[in-house]
């Protein structure tokens, strides 16, 4: 863990640090990505994971709206560019030990590509595993 969040496990509330040292310590995994969950502004229902490079951070806190890396394609998409479902970024906050960001948004349309609230639709019940959310 950077020595940074280290300090801040025992910094009163109200105290600063300037975002740039955040960023500098941010726990980026090998491949430079860091998981970013996406919760819901209005209920706090969690909407998607995704993960980030600094890059699409660095996109999401300037412009404001959700920017993502994704894996499979290799490049940076921002939330809602084909489907208009974009996410309005309300708060931004980093977990304890920096390897995590957490996006409070106002989500226009469905988060999940399935068009579904939320890409967390699949619930366990005992040993199986049920859809909780129908799609469209």
């Amino acid at each position: 863990m950077a020595e940074i969040f280290r300090a801040l496990e025992t910094a009163p509330p109200g105290h600063e640090e300037t975002l740039k040292t955040i960023l500098d310590a941010l726990a980026f995994n090998g491949d430079g990505l860091v998981p970013a969950i996406a919760q819901s502004h209005v209920d706090g229902s969690v909407l998607m994971l995704a993960w980030m490079n600094r890059e699409a951070l660095a996109r999401t806190l300037a412009e404001g709206y959700a920017c993502y890396w994704s894996r499979s394609r290799q490049m940076l998409w921002r939330k809602g560019e084909t489907s208009g479902h974009r996410q309005r970024v309300v708060e931004v906050r980093f977990d304890c030990d920096g390897d995590a960001v957490l996006l409070t948004v106002e989500q226009t349309g469905p988060a999940c590509h399935t068009n579904r609230p939320s890409c967390f639709y699949l619930a366990v019940d005992g040993d199986r595993v049920r859809v909780i959310s129908q799609a469209p």
